[in-house]
C-alpha cells in the first residue's frame, strides 16, 4: 500500500510543468536608486525608451488616465500626450519596435474574464507632441480559455508583460491562481491590426512565491538574445529562445535584494536595466538602475 502511494505521487509530481530557471538565486550588481518618479506616475505600469534612447515613455494602469509620459532620464516630465481615440481599460505594459513604434498592453486581467483584450500602436512619435491617436489595434483572446472566468485553479490569463521581436508580440501571463505554483504562459500574437487567436507557444515555471515568481513587466535586450521579466523581488534572464519556440529556454534567476511593487522594466543598453515602482505609503515611486551579469 506504501508503495502504491509514492507511485502515485511521483506520478503526480512528473505531470507538472517543470521549472526552467536556474539552480540557484544569483545575486548582480545592487539596485542602485536613479530618480524619484515624478507625483503624476504614482502608478507606473510600464515604461519603454525611445529610439533615439533620450526619452522614457511611461503609462499608468486602470483607473488612470488615457495619457502616455515623456521623461528624460533624470526622471522630468518633458511630455504629457493624451491618447485620443483610447480608453485605459487597463493598460499593463508598453513596449517599442526596433523603428520605434509604441505599442500599449491594453491586457490588464485581474479577474480572468475579459473578452476585449488588445495591443495598441501609437503615432506617438516625439515629445512635441500633445495628443496621439491608436493607428493599429491588434485584438485577441487566448488560445485554451474558454471560460470567462475559468475556474480559480486555473487563473493564467492576467496579463503584464510584452515585448515585440520580429513582427510578432509576445506576451508573459501572470499567474493568479489559487495554489500559485510560478507556472505562466508565453503567447504569440501577429503584430498586425485584426483579432487574433494568442498561439500558446510555452507553459514554464518559476521558482518560490509571488514575490518571487508573478511577472509584472517584460523587456528585451537591443541584441534581443535575452528576454528579462520583472518580479517584485526578482528578475529572470530567459535565454535559448527564437521565434515562435520557447521549448529549450534557459532562466536565470537575479535576486533584486529587495521588495516592492516593481512594475516595468527596459533595457537601456545591452547590459543595464531600468526598473521602476509604484508608490505606496512607505515606500516605491522610484526608477532603479541595475547591471545584469553578461
Amino acid at each position: 500500500m506504501v508503495r502504491i502511494v509514492i507511485v502515485s505521487v511521483l506520478l503526480l509530481w512528473s505531470c507538472q510543468p517543470k521549472a526552467q530557471d536556474a539552480s540557484k538565486t544569483e545575486t548582480a550588481a545592487p539596485l542602485k536608486t536613479e530618480f524619484t518618479l515624478p507625483k503624476k506616475l504614482k502608478e507606473v505600469s510600464g515604461i519603454a525608451l525611445s529610439k533615439d534612447r533620450k526619452t522614457l515613455w511611461a503609462i499608468e494602469d486602470q483607473g488612470n488616465k488615457n495619457v502616455v509620459y515623456g521623461m528624460d532620464l533624470q526622471g522630468n516630465i518633458t511630455a504629457d500626450v493624451l491618447i485620443g481615440n483610447a480608453e485605459n481599460h487597463d493598460w499593463e505594459d508598453i513596449t517599442a519596435d526596433p523603428q520605434g513604434n509604441l505599442y500599449i498592453g491594453d491586457f490588464g486581467n485581474n479577474d480572468n474574464d475579459r473578452q476585449d483584450l488588445a495591443i495598441l500602436k501609437l503615432d506617438l512619435k516625439n515629445t512635441g507632441q500633445k495628443t496621439a491617436r491608436v493607428t493599429q489595434k491588434t485584438e485577441f483572446h487566448y488560445e485554451g480559455q474558454t471560460e470567462f472566468p475559468p475556474k480559480k485553479s486555473n487563473w493564467l490569463y492576467d496579463c503584464e508583460a510584452f515585448i515585440e521581436m520580429d513582427g510578432s508580440f509576445y506576451l508573459f501571463t501572470k499567474n493568479r491562481s489559487k495554489g500559485f505554483n510560478g507556472t505562466f504562459l508565453v503567447f504569440r500574437i501577429p503584430n498586425q491590426a485584426g483579432n487574433f487567436e494568442a498561439k500558446l507557444i510555452g507553459t514554464l515555471q518559476l521558482k518560490g512565491g509571488y514575490s518571487d515568481a508573478a511577472i509584472t513587466s517584460a523587456a528585451i535586450s537591443p541584441e534581443k538574445d535575452r528576454i528579462v521579466l520583472l518580479n517584485h523581488k526578482n528578475i529572470q534572464v530567459l535565454t535559448g529562445f527564437s521565434a515562435g519556440d520557447f521549448s529549450k529556454v534557459k532562466i536565470q534567476r537575479l535576486s533584486l535584494e529587495h521588495n516592492s511593487q516593481k512594475e516595468a522594466v527596459v533595457f537601456l543598453d545591452e547590459n543595464t536595466l531600468l526598473i521602476a515602482d509604484e508608490k505606496d505609503k512607505k515606500t516605491g515611486g522610484k526608477a532603479y538602475r541595475f547591471s545584469l551579469q553578461k
